[in-house]
């Protein structure tokens, strides 16, 4: 034991002293902050005047122009920095083909941002509003959205006359009523008032643990496969296997990077409350679910570095790595790209498969956790029983392939001489 935590304390030593760890392990935590900040000044702030941008509009219903004339107006008395000049170009239905054309012309030239046709019997339903455009940029989506529904609200109003109605009070009817939501606790005393930064930092606790458990074990375990060929290629592990045993090296490499993975969560997790508290925010986090978090990280960082442990010493370069990581990173990416629909709904199908598959468990089963939702206590004590028996098996392999495959130099051994590892004694 004394040897492997030597061998921890090295490999803790020689990761954490690099510059490129400490930028790496730095700019998180920097980022969060100037993300935070920039972000609410930019929320607040204006981007400046636009320039003006013309739209064309014929109206077959002959219906639509002083309500399209008076929704223009109001907008651009609105935003005086955002004006978008309206043009009425009138046709008659048999020289309708030419003027679509000329006004086609004029949006491929730049001259008009959007020509709109508005079929006849569009006020009634029945027919559509036609928008041509050179096609939507970043730059312009505001603005042709703007236009949208100035149009449609154009409509709406033209239909609230034609039933007699007023549209302020079809609005008025309509404003929605300001939402206060109140947590309430155990006892009658515990009372909190959410407000908006509040709900939108619950809804991301679930995905930052999640990311949190994947940067511990993912990120630091690509590490493994690094340091293992870095030194086998430089052969240091010649001069270390002479002192240690290889499952030693193996176990002591493990335990080193755990310890730096712990101390990356730590500190990110603090630069996040921090942020969180500086704008107010307050975020509840349940104390068994630290412990959970605790739990399924240690044992899926064994589970995983012990397989990068094994692909790392059967490898003589890093691309050769490459090829056996790959399909590992697949397992472990999945839950971050299906990770909205995961925190939906923590109970359904989805969720409850992909607990059980032992890369991804604690993965899913933190952001099933963090979630809010009841998780079945038989589910988690079966995936911890079933990540936990995962744990010795794969370290039993990848020690066998690590004690053979640490020394071999050359052509990459196959599947079938690895497997052959694993049968020796």
């Amino acid at each position: 034991m004394r040897k492997i935590l030597k061998v921890a304390q090295r490999e803790f030593a020689e990761t954490v002293k690099t510059k490129t760890f400490l930028l790496g392990l730095l700019m998180i935590p920097i980022l969060i902050g100037l993300i935070v900040y920039f972000g609410g000044r930019l929320s607040t702030q204006r981007t400046g005047p636009r320039p003006v941008r013309y739209v064309a509009v014929t109206d077959l219903s002959n219906e639509l122009s002083a309500d399209l004339t008076a929704a223009f107006e109001r907008h651009n008395a609105a935003h005086p920095d955002r004006q978008i000049v309206l043009e009425l170009a009138p046709v008659e239905q048999d020289r309708l083909e030419a003027v679509e054309q000329t006004q086609k012309d004029r949006v491929r030239s730049g001259q008009l941002l959007i020509y709109v046709v508005v079929d006849s019997d569009a006020v009634e339903g029945r027919g559509k509003m036609r928008f041509y455009t050179r096609g939507t940029s970043a730059a312009e989506v505001d603005a042709q959205a703007a236009v949208e529904n100035l149009l449609q609200r154009a409509v709406v109003n033209r239909r609230c006359a034609l039933h007699h109605l007023s549209p302020e009070v079809i609005a008025d009817l309509q404003r929605r009523v300001a939402i206060e939501q109140i947590d309430l606790g155990p006892s009658q005393r515990e009372t909190r008032v959410k407000n908006e930064g509040q709900r939108m930092a619950a809804m991301m606790v679930p995905f930052f643990f999640m990311f949190m458990m994947w940067m511990g074990i993912f990120g630091l375990g690509q590490h493994m496969v690094m340091s293992v060929i870095e030194e086998k290629s430089s052969r240091v592990i010649e001069v270390l296997l002479s002192a240690v045993t290889p499952f030693q090296l193996m176990a002591g490499k493990i335990v080193g990077l755990a310890g730096i993975g712990l101390s990356m969560i730590v500190l990110w997790t603090g630069a996040a409350y921090a942020a969180a508290r500086w704008q107010g925010v307050t975020v509840a986090v349940r104390p068994d679910l630290l412990v959970f978090f605790g739990i399924y990280y240690v044992l899926g960082f064994l589970l995983f570095t012990s397989i990068l442990a094994g692909a790392g010493a059967v490898c003589n370069t890093i691309k050769e790595s490459q090829g056996l990581v790959a399909p590992m990173t697949i397992f472990m990416v999945v839950p971050m790209v299906a990770w909205y629909n995961l925190a939906s709904n923590p109970n359904g199908a989805l969720a409850r498969v992909l607990s059980f598959v032992p890369p991804m468990t604690p993965i899913v089963m933190i952001l099933r956790l963090a979630a809010g939702s009841r998780v079945p206590i038989l589910e988690t004590l079966a995936s911890l029983v079933l990540l936990a028996a995962s744990v010795p098996a794969v370290v039993w392999a990848a020690a066998k392939v690590f004690r053979t495959g640490i020394l071999l130099y050359g052509k990459r051994p196959g599947l079938r001489e690895v497997f052959h590892w694993l049968g020796q004694r």
